[in-house]
C-alpha cells in the first residue's frame, strides 16, 4: 500500500472520529454551556489524558514502534511476537500500580492541574470525584496504544484509526441519555460524561482484540513474578525502557505546558478552561487528519528505511510528508484566522452556548490557528528523529520551547486572557517545528528535494485568494444572528467550505502544480 493510500485510510477514519467528536462537543456545549461544572469535567478528563499522552501515545509509542519495527525487520515475526508478550506484561503491571495511585491521589492531582477551581467549591469537589471515576481510562488507552503500535507496524491502519470514534459515540450516548437520567435521579448531570469516558475506553480496547487475534499477535500477559523478571531481562524491553526515559522527558515538557496553561486558565474568568477546550477540539480536525495521520504512517516506514540503511528513501519520505503538510495545513490555518467566528458559531452556538461563548472561543481558536503549520509539521518532523532512535534531540528542543512559551504567556495573557495562552502555544509550535527541521537538515537525514520555492509560491498565491474570499464570507453573513435558523447556517457553512476548497485547488492547478503526481510520490 502506498504512503498516500495508507495516510488516506488513517485520515478517513480520523475525519469520522473528528466529526463524531464535534457532535459530542456540540451536544455538551448546548446542554451544559461553559460553566464551573464543565470546567470541572474538562479538568478531570485532562488528568487521565495527560498520563495517557505521557505513557501511551507519548513516551511509550515513541519508544515501542521503532524497536518493534526494527525487530520485525531483523529478527522476524516469531521473535517479535515474544517481544510483544513481554512488553504487554510489563505495561500491564505498571498500569495497575499507576491507576491505584491515581485514584488515591485525585485531590492532589486536581489541585496541581487547576487550583483555581477552588473559587467554586462545588466544581472542585466534582472534579475530584470525576477524576477518581475516570482515572482507570489511562489503563484502557495505554493497552490500546500497544495494540495500535503492533497493528500499524504490520500495516493494518484502519482499526487503530477508527477506535476513537467509539469514545465519541459512548460520550454522545452518555450526554444524550445519561445526563437527563442522572438529573431525574437528583444526580449532577455532568457526571454522566465520566461514565461515557469509561465506556468509550472499554470499547476501544475491545475492538483491538479481534484484529490482533486474526494476525496471531494477541499478547499473552503473564501475572507471575518469574514472567515479569524474564520480560525485564529481554534486550528488546530494556531498549524500549531506555528510549522511554528521554521520550518521557520530551512528552512531559508538552504536558507541563498544558498543566501550566490549565492552571493559569482556572484563575481567569469562569469558563476559560472550557473555551480553550472547545477551541482545541476544533483544532484536532487539521492536526489529527494531517499531522497524526501522516506521522502514524511514516514512523514505521522511516524506521524500516533506517534499519535497511536506505538514506535516500528516508529523506524522500520526509520530503513528501512535509509537502503534504504545507499543501493542506496552510489553507487550514488561513481558514482558522479569517473564518473563526463562523466556524465556532456553526458548530457550537446552540442551547446554553451564548454569544459571549462564541466570542471567547473564537479568540482561542485564532491563537491556535496562528501556529497550525507548526503543530502539524511536528507530527512529521519528530518521527524523523524517533525512527533513528534519537529522542534526546527533540527533548532538548521541547525544553527550550517550553521556556519560550511561558515567557510568551507572561506577555500575552495580560492582554488576551485565555486566548493569549492559545497564541503562546501556536508560536511555540512554529519555533519547535523550525528547530526540528534545521536539526534534520544539519545531520544529513533530510535533504529538501528540488522545487520547494515554486511549490511555496503556488501555495501562498492560492492561500492569499482563499483568505480574501473567507474574509468576505465572514462579514457578509451574521453567523451568530442565525442561531434560530441552524439548518440555514449549516447549509451556508457547507457552501462556503465547498467553494473554498474548489477555489484553493483550482488556483493550484492553474499555477501548474501537479497534484496527482505529488500525492502518488
Amino acid at each position: 500500500m502506498s504512503l498516500f493510500k495508507s495516510a488516506s485510510t488513517v485520515s478517513l477514519f480520523t475525519l469520522l472520529s473528528r466529526v463524531t467528536g464535534l457532535v459530542r462537543e456540540l451536544l455538551i456545549a448546548s446542554m451544559f454551556g461553559a460553566s464551573a461544572m464543565t470546567d470541572a469535567f474538562n479538568v478531570a478528563f485532562r488528568i487521565p489524558n495527560l498520563f495517557r499522552r505521557l505513557f501511551a501515545e507519548g513516551a511509550f509509542s515513541q519508544a515501542f514502534v521503532p524497536v518493534l519495527a526494527a525487530s520485525k525487520a531483523k529478527n522476524g515475526d516469531a521473535a517479535t511476537h515474544v517481544l510483544i508478550d513481554r512488553v504487554a506484561t510489563l505495561l500491564t503491571w505498571a498500569l495497575l500500580l499507576t491507576c491505584a495511585i491515581g485514584v488515591l491521589a485525585a485531590p492532589l492531582l486536581v489541585w496541581a492541574m487547576a487550583s483555581g477551581l477552588q473559587q467554586e467549591p462545588r466544581g472542585y469537589a466534582a472534579a475530584v470525584f470525576m477524576t477518581r471515576w475516570m482515572f482507570p481510562y489511562i489503563a484502557f488507552m495505554s493497552l490500546v496504544a500497544l495494540s495500535s503500535g503492533v497493528l500499524n507496524t504490520w500495516r493494518h491502519f484502519a482499526v487503530p484509526a477508527a477506535t476513537p470514534v467509539l469514545l465519541n459515540v459512548s460520550m454522545i450516548t452518555a450526554a444524550w441519555l445519561g445526563a437527563p437520567w442522572f438529573s431525574s435521579l437528583g444526580i449532577e448531570p455532568v457526571y454522566a460524561l465520566g461514565m461515557g469516558v469509561m465506556g468509550g475506553g472499554l470499547l476501544q480496547l475491545g475492538v483491538q482484540v479481534p484484529a490482533l487475534k486474526r494476525l496471531g499477535l494477541l499478547p499473552k500477559i503473564r501475572f507471575n513474578w518469574a514472567a515479569v523478571k524474564g520480560a525485564w531481562a529481554d534486550p528488546g524491553t530494556r531498549s524500549i525502557a531506555r528510549l522511554m526515559v528521554p521520550a518521557l522527558l520530551g512528552v512531559s515538557v508538552a504536558q507541563i505546558s498544558l498543566l501550566i496553561n490549565t492552571q493559569i486558565a482556572s484563575h481567569l474568568a469562569p469558563g476559560s478552561v472550557s473555551w480553550l477546550t472547545y477551541a482545541d477540539r476544533l483544532m484536532e480536525f487539521p492536526t489529527a487528519m494531517l499531522g497524526v495521520a501522516i506521522g502514524v504512517v511514516l514512523t514505521p516506514q522511516l524506521a524500516a528505511a533506517k534499519g535497511a540503511g536506505d538514506a535516500a528513501k528516508y529523506s524522500a519520505m520526509l520530503d513528501w510528508g512535509l509537502r503534504i503538510v504545507v499543501l493542506l495545513s496552510v489553507p487550514s490555518a488561513v481558514a482558522l484566522l479569517t473564518f473563526a467566528t463562523p466556524l465556532v458559531a456553526t458548530l457550537y452556538h446552540y442551547g446554553a452556548f451564548s454569544d459571549r461563548d462564541v466570542q471567547q472561543t473564537t479568540g482561542a481558536l485564532m491563537g491556535y490557528g496562528a501556529g497550525l503549520l507548526g503543530l502539524v509539521a511536528i507530527k512529521v518532523l519528530a518521527p524523523g528523529f524517533y525512527a533513528s532512535q534519537d529522542i534526546k534531540t527533540p527533548v532538548k528542543i521541547a525544553v527550550m520551547v517550553l521556556v519560550i512559551t511561558q515567557l510568551l504567556n507572561i506577555v500575552l495573557v495580560p492582554y488576551f486572557a485565555h486566548a493569549g495562552l492559545a497564541l503562546a502555544i501556536g508560536i511555540g509550535a512554529l519555533i519547535n517545528a523550525l528547530f526540528l527541521l534545521i536539526g534534520l537538515i544539519k545531520r544529513g537525514s533530510y535533504s529538501p528535494a528540488p522545487g520547494w520555492l515554486l511549490f511555496g509560491l503556488q501555495v501562498f498565491a492560492a492561500s492569499a485568494l482563499l483568505a480574501v474570499f473567507l474574509l468576505w464570507a465572514a462579514d457578509a453573513v451574521s453567523w451568530t444572528g442565525l442561531k434560530p435558523f441552524y439548518f440555514m447556517r449549516i447549509g451556508l457553512m457547507a457552501l462556503v467550505l465547498g467553494v473554498s476548497a474548489t477555489l484553493y485547488f483550482s488556483v493550484l492547478w492553474l499555477s501548474g502544480l501537479k497534484l496527482r503526481q505529488l500525492l502518488r510520490r
